[in-house]
């Protein structure tokens, strides 16, 4: 379809919902239109559009220009953006899968999550399926030559973390991986022992009762393997990330047998860069730094 929109406004109803661990659960929605949704890769980002603060449900017109829309309505009648990973998409039977992490009632997705009730309406942006242009949203960008990978998440990144895996499963000869998942709880560790081609640390914060990121860094620090296939030299200077500003880096080369995804907390995040690549070596081309929050004052977008 010519002139089509590469992201769209979807109308979708929440069909059922599962808790699989005390901090995370699954949301499965269903919508006419889903059938014309696309996801581009298993780290796909979209956005869920919650109702406003003074309850009002959104209902944005489904146009190129979205956000300005949302950005004009009066602040307590303003859909609460928020982005997500699709987790799944069936678009045959019109359903999408989205998992949330639960922490209380305080944010405005954690509690929705919480409280909704099959029937209960989003709005959500996900890329078209009748686009001709490139969606993108998604950073896993591994190529053929790929046969080293590594995967550093806590929990906002951890459902891309097993899409990821599962994208691997299917392929004849799946690169070995090893992947740093951080989680609140013991509890919230699912069984990926059928990925016996990934070496997973399991890095639950309660243990020890660690800060955010403490124990991704610590055991980083402590248990990486460095592949060995060539590392190509890395041609792009490190710059620091100023503490104000969200890192946010995609791997550059589209050549190389390794290939890094690192993705959590802002601050956690860039001291990885400075230890993965400024003290370990590792090319920042082969490299994508995403923050996929940060503490401190929410920031909008």
């Amino acid at each position: 379809m010519a002139g089509a929109k590469e992201y769209k406004i979807f109308e979708v109803a929440l069909a059922r919902k599962q808790r699989l661990s005390p901090s995370m659960m699954r949301c499965v929605f269903s919508g006419e239109s889903v059938s014309q949704m696309t996801t581009g890769a298993p780290d796909q980002r979209i956005k869920l559009l919650f109702p406003a603060i003074d309850g009002t449900p959104s209902q944005l017109p489904d146009v190129a220009n979205w956000y300005a829309e949302l950005l004009a309505l009066p602040k307590r009648q303003r859909p609460i953006a928020r982005t997500y990973t699709l987790r799944r998409l069936n678009a045959a039977a019109g359903e999408v899968e989205v998992e949330f992490v639960i922490h209380g009632t305080e944010g405005p997705a954690s509690s929705w999550a919480m409280r909704a009730e099959p029937g209960d309406r989003l709005q959500m942006v996900a890329p078209c399926a009748a686009s001709q242009s490139h969606q993108g949203g998604y950073e896993w960008l591994p190529t053929e030559q790929t046969r080293r990978a590594l995967l550093i998440a806590d929990e906002t990144a951890f459902p891309a973390v097993k899409g990821i895996l599962e994208q691997l499963a299917g392929q004849a000869s799946p690169p070995q991986v090893q992947a740093f998942i951080e989680l609140p709880l013991r509890a919230d560790c699912q069984d990926l022992s059928h990925f016996s081609f990934a070496d997973i640390h399991w890095l639950p914060r309660e243990e020890c009762g660690a800060k955010h990121g403490v124990r991704l860094l610590d055991a980083v620090r402590d248990a990486l393997i460095l592949p060995q296939v060539p590392i190509m030299p890395s041609v792009v200077s490190l710059t620091e990330v100023p503490d104000d500003e969200l890192l946010w880096e995609r791997a550059e080369s589209q050549h190389g047998q390794f290939f890094g995804w690192v993705a959590a907390e802002s601050s956690v995040v860039k001291a990885l860069r400075r230890y993965l690549v400024g003290e370990r070596g590792i090319a920042r081309e082969s490299m994508a730094f995403m923050a996929y929050w940060c503490q401190g004052p929410r920031r909008e977008g």
